[in-house]
């Protein structure tokens, strides 16, 4: 059934219990997202248990927060798609077929990005899935502007370090961990990171520069 004017107009909407305006598309087997526009005034779209297969088209919809999109069949993220949904918050992919990390490139646009879900999808079966997520650049999980100053956050074991790194040095940070092809290569950048290291390679000849580190619950400084 394709998403048509009419059926999003026919459509369950109300007050989910996050007291957000919620759209129920559930169901419908709807193979491709088009005609949002008219469901601009929601806060959340439910999509679960259809038959889309790329998760593309939305209007711009910046009072969108959370999609989900449970038993899809998602392979392709529109690279786009952080400028039309600027302010989500939530994503759910569960059972879907994500099956590389690169398929998520797209997602690190999405700066206040919080809750990502992809159980039950082919990459999370990843050797490397589970300590590369915890360095991906996404804003929530990774390498991000976290303060004023410039400095990158990333979190490890529940505790925050803070790693002064220039653009091209974060860049360069990023480059590594999505092109590591082991658990080895992920392994040493994640422990390099988490001693307020600078990894070697990002800053010219000889690399491993010790950044100001400092984690969160204690007073650990280190030059």
């Amino acid at each position: 059934m394709r998403l048509t004017v009419d059926l999003i107009n026919l459509s369950l909407s109300y007050l989910n219990p996050l007291k957000e305006r919620e759209l129920d598309l559930r169901g419908h087997k709807i193979p491709a997202i088009e005609n949002l526009g008219v469901a601009k005034d929601h806060d959340a779209i439910d999509l679960t248990d259809n038959d889309i297969n790329s998760l593309s088209n939305f209007p711009l919809s910046p009072r969108l927060h959370s999609l989900y999109l449970a038993r899809n069949r998602v392979a392709h993220i529109q690279p786009s798609l952080p400028s039309s949904i600027p302010n989500l918050t939530t994503l759910v992919l569960t059972a879907n077929h994500i099956a590389e990390l690169a398929d998520l490139d797209s997602l690190s646009g999405f700066r206040k990005l919080t809750h990502l879900i992809l159980m039950e999808n082919p990459v999370s079966r990843k050797e490397i899935m589970g300590i590369k997520s915890r360095t991906f650049d996404l804003p929530s999980a990774g390498i991000t502007d976290g303060t004023a100053n410039g400095a990158a956050t990333t979190s490890f074991g529940g505790k925050q370090y803070r790693v002064r790194m220039t653009e091209e040095e974060k860049r360069r940070v990023e480059e590594l961990i999505r092109n590591a092809k082991s658990l080895q290569e992920i392994t040493r950048l994640e422990k390099e990171l988490a001693e307020g290291r600078i990894p070697g390679g990002v800053s010219g000849a000889g690399g491993g520069k010790r950044a100001k580190a400092a984690a969160s619950g204690g007073d650990r400084m280190e030059e």
